[in-house]
């Protein structure tokens, strides 16, 4: 009978050895990846000194060009030269009578004048990798007005949507969705209070928690002097925190790869939290 149990003991080995390697192998597989971030940068092109100073930040963050602006394009062509990734930032009409300025969109318009005016502002903006909305309280909650933009959008090979989320009644970012665009949405406004440094910490906190918690977040700011300041100094130490910033191409890829029992186990934040005044 020993001699039996001695005889069976490498068949047991080589039964439950690959079983255990192929275990210890998934178990790896199921570590959540670095959390990383996506921070864009709102407004810019009307001043040659805020865009010097947000291309002058640490890491790949994103500069969101404002459409027809003076120095859209010289910006727009120096942050692609520096490996930054450029978005038009589109007007789109809010809920308060706020001027849009060039380049804005309407729920007055009808779909061709809504075509040319969004093709006349990608245009104006080289080097452009996707687009998120500038205020947009009004537009982005009119469904058939986003079905059109997106549309247009999804017809110009490769770009993505980031819904601003100026409005919690947006429906942006689900009808982006619809029509196959890479599209995500902001998490976190790190200066709804504009030129207060403090305030921006605060919101730098939450944005590195959320993704801590969630594996991944995104942040919109403003070229006020307070956030660059906060910024120059906070995006040096993220490795510090584990965390990575990214493009926004590159958090869209690697939000769509993140397993989805991660992803379950940390809720969506709500719906437009920290927005600004809905402009």
């Amino acid at each position: 009978m020993r001699r039996g149990s001695r005889r069976l003991q490498p068949l047991w080995l080589a039964i439950l050895l690959p079983g255990l390697w192929l275990w210890t192998g998934a178990s790896q597989a199921l570590e959540p990846p670095r959390p990383f971030i996506a921070i864009i940068i709102d407004d810019l092109g009307n001043q040659p000194g805020p865009g010097q100073r947000t291309l002058a930040l640490p890491g790949p963050v994103t500069v969101a060009v404002l459409p027809h602006t003076p120095f859209a394009r010289p910006l727009a062509n120096e942050a692609h030269a520096q490996g930054k990734e450029v978005m038009l930032h589109l007007p789109m009409q809010a809920t308060e009578a706020l001027p849009l300025g060039p380049g804005g969109i309407t729920v007055d318009m009808e779909r061709e004048a809504l075509r040319e005016t969004f093709l006349a502002a990608l245009a104006s903006v080289p080097h452009v990798r996707g687009v998120n909305n500038h205020m947009g309280s009004l537009l982005t909650r009119h469904i058939g007005h986003m079905d059109w933009f997106m549309a247009e959008l999804a017809a110009q090979s490769g770009l993505y949507f980031v819904d601003s989320r100026t409005t919690a009644l947006s429906v942006a970012q689900r009808v982006a969705l619809h029509h196959g665009l890479p599209a995500t949405r902001r998490d976190v406004f790190l200066d709804t209070l504009p030129d207060n440094e403090e305030f921006v910490e605060a919101q730098m906190d939450q944005l590195i928690s959320l993704a801590q918690r969630r594996g991944h977040a995104l942040a919109i700011g403003h070229p006020y002097g307070a956030t660059l300041d906060v910024l120059e100094r906070r995006l040096a130490t993220l490795h510090e925190a584990g965390i990575e910033l990214v493009p926004v191409s590159e958090y869209l890829t690697r939000k769509e790869a993140i397993p989805l029992w991660q992803a379950s186990l940390s809720p969506s934040p709500t719906a437009a939290r920290n927005s600004k005044p809905s402009p």
